[in-house]
């Protein structure tokens, strides 16, 4: 009796081995495929988002080679003027004029019931075209502006278009 139980015991014990080892063995295997699959999925997610990101900026001062190139005037005997600074520059400038109290004039809108119209958000699309929104808290729009360097590098804005959204 003994005897067939030590048997029992080994037997068991070497079921409970192979069991186990199968299982690991399997859950590694397993875990390596699921990290794989997560693995091509971001990268595909982050390709997705890289080229919408391209996309999105295909309209900007930043990645517009001809509109740079606007503003090297040393060829005519003028000055460069950087766009990586430039760009900073005609932001805040533009954004300035929200501090006047009828609001902004580049807004291309009068004040209504006496809350002034506000540029929140900027776009410099290229040497001459710049899109912003406005708001005054309850009425969104959009304008698309002109603007102009001078060599003086005074900067001059002028409202071509005006977008007021309906509530």
């Amino acid at each position: 009796m003994k005897k067939s139980l030590m048997l029992y015991l080994f037997i068991l014990a070497i079921l409970m081995n192979v069991f186990t080892y199968m299982f690991y063995s399997r859950e590694v295997k397993f875990g390596q495929e699921r990290y794989d699959k997560t693995t091509k999925k971001l990268r595909d997610s982050i390709n997705l988002v890289s080229s919408q990101l391209a996309e999105a900026d295909y309209f900007s001062l930043a990645h517009n080679d001809n509109a740079q190139n606007y503003f090297d005037n040393s060829a005519s005997g003028g000055k460069v003027i950087l766009f990586e600074k430039l760009i900073p520059i005609v932001t805040e400038k533009l954004l300035d004029f929200n501090s006047q109290p009828n609001g902004n004039p580049y807004t291309g809108q009068d004040k209504i019931d006496d809350k002034k119209f506000i540029i929140n958000k900027v776009r410099i699309l290229n040497h001459r075209w710049i899109i912003a929104d406005y708001s005054n808290g309850e009425l969104w729009g959009e304008v698309l502006l002109k603007y102009f360097v001078a060599d003086d590098e005074s900067i001059t804005f002028e409202v071509n278009q005006s977008l007021l959204y309906q509530k």
